[in-house]
Formats: structure tokens, C-alpha cells, sequence
């Protein structure tokens, strides 16, 4: 650990050209050294809050439209009893809801407008008991009645297609009816009974609900072809999903709401990794500014340093004032990035919708970024590793100009004195 005398002198050299002129060129590259690392530490911390936040909140809007496990015949037909396949699915002490879906691929038609969309046929009682959307919207699945052919579309679909409560609309199924005079598609009239509003533009625009015995009718399947199952941790579902794959045996697919959107959250991932690698190249330049930061002020203190050398100073204490001079400014520099990070961070929410009036854009249209709101989750997971990064960094930079700082001769320095 340095000395108080190593800590004094180094502090010194830190401020040096603040009273004067004559090292205000030193000064200005150590300050511009901690501005760079300062706003690299906060621009880390804002983006992987940012694309934390982004991820949640995604996360969180999918999950309340869809279980967090399915479980789904391999052959793609009806189970045999659904009841039977949940019973056992139950088991596991894990799991606190089940439900019996049908999915399928379908048209819907509305005069000369078209769309294609997910029918998810659902049986409203069980399905408060998986979905957060099922447990809002219970009085309005209870008008999916069997036998009566009512939907429930999602509310950018209902936009696009310019229908509300109480019209009707055709639905084409997959696979035609085979005649005497070709195939003829098969065409089923719907009433609307509700529109449902998620947030998340892919299932607003994309899902519509009817009752699971109609929608049974309508793919001509025997019954449900799958069971949704709700977890008490959404975090353990690929943990959970395994140990069913190995209860529920060979002729039950299980699939967890992780490797149903593999994709994008894979996408997320590498996006936010890739971010953290461009960004700390930002530090890292910073950090290295120290050295020449550090390479002026030995040059410049050299009749210091050899004063301090006749006066008794060992090496290693000639070192130790100029890692403080270099670690000072690393760590000025980081938890200032930090503190503005922060600060940006938790209060996101309100510094972008203010740009976004000023300049009057949107940088997040719904129907391409999911969400329309700039979401924030600073994560102390991220923080952390990103303060230590910038220390260890500002720390390695001091090291070589410290140790030529060791090495300067006291009769050579002082020569020409």
C-alpha cells in the first residue's frame, strides 16, 4: 500500500498545473484522460441498461401472452387425454398452472383485407390460470362460448383489418375441402367479442382467440393437441422442460418459452456482447491516454524525482507516487462515469420522451422495435465488472510510466540543474 507521503506527492502531481501555467498542458491531457474514461464507463452503463431493460420488458410482455412450457404431441395431432398428460405434468413441483391449447396457422378476412395470424383456441376458465393476459381478460373469454364461433382478435390486427366488438369476420383454414370441382378453401364466420391490447406488437397483430372445441372443429383435430403449463420461476423453465422431457417420454415434445424465441434472445445476447466489447475499447483508449499523461509528467519531474531520490526515497516509492497519479485520475474518472450512468439510466424514462418532443421523432416505432418506450434495468451484474474494468485498466496504463519513473538516475537528472 502507498505511503501517506507517496499518497501526498502523487495527489499533487494530479492537480499540477491547476495554480499555474507552466504544466497546464500535462493538466489538460490528465483531465481529457478522465472525461474519456468518465464518458465511457457511462456510455457502457446506459447501453447494457438500456438493452437490459429492453430484454425484461419484451421478456415480460411475451410472458403474459405465453406459458412459460408446452407440451405438444410429436405427431401433431390431438393428445389422447389432455387431462391426463397435465395431471402428470403436475407432478412436478414446479408447476402451478396448466391449460389445453390448439394453434394453428389461419387467414382472416375482412371484405377485400386480409391477414395471416395464429388461431389459438384456449378454454377461458384454465387459461387465467397460465397467462397473465388470460387472468386480466376473464370476462371477456367467457364470451368464447363453444358452439357459438366467437374471436377475440388482437388489437393491431382489429386496427389493420378496421373491425371491432360486434362484426364478423371470415377465417380460411389451412387445407382445402376436396370436390367434384377441385379443392375449395374452408371458410368459417367468426363474431368479434373483444379485442385484447398485450404491448407487444407481434401477438397484437398476429394472434386472435376462440374457444379450444371450436377451434378443434375448425383444424379438425379430436381435441386439444397441447398443454400450456405456468411455473412458479419463469427463470427455471429450460431446467424444468428437461426434467418433463424425461417424465413425460418419447412421443411428448416439451418446449420452453426460451427455445420458442431462441432467436431473438440469442440475437439480444450477442448484441449486447458485442456492444460491451466496442464500448470498453472506449475505456480502454482512455485509460491508455494516462500514459502519456504520466510519460510528460516523469519527463517533466524529473529533477523532482531526483531530488527526492537524494533525499532518501527508495525506487519503489518513486513508483508508488506516479500509480497514484495514474490511479487517481482512473478512479475520478470511473466514478464519475458511473455516477452519470446511473443517473441517465434510472431516469431514461424521462430524458428520451424530452428529446423525442424537441426533435419530434420516435426512436421506437411499435412495429419494428416491439415496444414503443425506451425501457431502463441497471443491474448491478453489469456495474460492478464495468467499475472494475476501468480500475484495472487505468492501473495497468500507470504501471510502465511508473516504473521509468523508478529507474531515473539522480546525478544524470540533475546535471544540467
Amino acid at each position: 500500500m502507498p505511503s501517506p507521503f507517496e499518497l501526498q506527492v502523487g495527489w499533487r502531481y494530479v492537480r499540477a498545473g491547476r495554480g499555474g501555467r507552466r504544466n497546464a498542458f500535462i493538466s489538460f491531457i490528465s483531465g481529457a484522460s478522465m472525461v474519456g474514461i468518465a464518458l465511457g464507463v457511462m456510455a457502457l452503463i446506459v447501453v447494457l441498461s438500456v438493452m437490459n431493460g429492453f430484454q425484461k420488458e419484451v421478456r415480460d410482455r411475451m410472458l403474459n401472452v405465453i406459458a412459460h412450457v408446452e407440451l405438444l404431441n410429436y405427431s401433431g395431432q390431438a393428445l389422447p387425454d389432455w387431462h391426463a398428460t397435465a395431471a402428470k405434468a403436475r407432478e412436478n413441483p414446479a408447476i402451478v398452472g396448466a391449460a389445453p391449447f390448439i394453434a394453428n396457422q389461419s387467414l382472416i378476412a375482412r371484405g377485400e383485407d386480409m391477414r395471416g395470424t395464429v388461431i389459438r383456441g384456449i378454454s377461458p376458465a384454465e387459461e387465467a390460470t397460465v397467462t397473465g393476459l388470460g387472468a386480466q381478460l376473464k370476462d371477456t373469454y367467457a364470451r368464447l362460448v363453444p358452439g357459438a364461433w366467437n374471436i377475440v382478435l388482437g388489437a393491431e390486427l382489429a386496427r389493420q383489418l378496421n373491425v371491432g366488438e360486434g362484426d364478423k369476420i371470415t377465417v380460411v383454414a389451412p387445407g382445402g375441402q376436396v370436390t367434384p370441382a377441385g379443392v375449395v378453401p374452408r371458410l368459417k364466420s367468426f363474431n368479434i367479442v373483444g379485442v385484447f391490447h398485450s404491448g407487444h406488437y407481434e401477438y397484437d397483430a398476429g394472434l386472435a382467440l376462440v374457444h379450444v372445441d371450436d377451434a378443434a372443429k375448425l383444424f379438425r383435430t379430436e381435441g386439444p393437441t397441447g398443454v400450456q403449463l405456468k411455473l412458479r420461476d419463469v427463470h427455471d423453465a429450460r431446467r424444468v422442460a428437461a426434467e418433463l422431457a424425461g417424465q413425460m417420454g418419447p412421443e411428448t415434445l416439451v418446449r420452453d418459452w426460451t427455445r420458442s424465441n431462441a432467436t431473438w434472445f440469442d440475437a439480444v445476447q450477442i448484441e449486447k456482447r458485442m456492444m460491451s466489447i466496442v464500448l470498453t475499447l472506449i475505456v480502454a483508449v482512455a485509460a491508455f491516454n494516462l500514459v502519456s499523461t504520466l510519460v510528460m509528467t516523469v519527463t517533466d519531474k524529473q529533477s523532482d524525482i531526483a531530488i527526492l531520490r537524494t533525499l532518501g526515497a527508495s525506487p519503489r516509492s518513486v513508483m508508488g507516487i506516479f500509480i497514484v497519479q495514474g490511479a487517481a485520475s482512473g478512479i475520478i474518472g470511473t466514478l464519475a462515469g458511473v455516477v452519470l450512468g446511473l443517473l441517465i439510466a434510472f431516469n431514461i424514462d424521462v430524458i428520451v420522451p424530452a428529446i423525442e418532443h424537441l426533435l419530434n421523432v420516435s426512436f421506437l416505432p411499435g412495429s419494428i422495435y416491439l415496444i414503443s418506450q425506451m425501457p431502463s434495468d441497471p443491474q448491478s451484474g453489469d456495474i460492478v465488472p464495468i467499475a472494475i474494468g476501468s480500475l484495472s485498466l487505468a492501473f495497468l496504463a500507470t504501471l510502465y510510466p511508473s516504473w521509468r519513473a523508478s529507474r531515473v538516475q539522480p546525478a544524470e537528472a540533475l546535471r544540467y540543474e
